[in-house]
């Protein structure tokens, strides 16, 4: 009876390229959730000038081998809208927007 052998070579470049590369197939998944994010999230942005709700946008990011998508507005009073003052009601968008994508009871996560 012959002997059977089974070799493997793992591609540690390869490995990282899918799991924390700029086009791997993770990126593309963080990529699809944050448009959604930003979507809902545009939905719900209570609108005066418009100007909250056009700002919103994500970006790709990396801390080590970690890839993160980080959606968020630069403008200054955002945060005011969001979780509200001692003058002015909280109007969520962005919590809600993240809580409707990612909600633990999808299973797509």
């Amino acid at each position: 009876m012959a002997d059977v052998v089974v070799e493997f070579r793992i591609d540690s470049a390869a490995i990282a390229e899918i799991l924390a590369g700029p086009s791997g197939p993770v990126a593309q998944a963080l990529a699809v959730v944050a448009q959604q994010i930003v979507n809902i999230a545009k939905s719900l942005t209570p609108v005066d000038t418009g100007r909250l709700r056009s700002s919103i946008t994500w970006q790709m990011g990396r801390a080590g081998d970690v890839l993160f998508a980080e959606v968020g507005t630069n403008v200054e009073y955002a945060p005011h809208v969001e979780f509200g003052t001692r003058w002015m009601a909280a109007q969520p968008y962005l919590v809600p927007a993240l809580l409707r994508v990612v909600s633990p009871t999808t299973n797509d996560f």
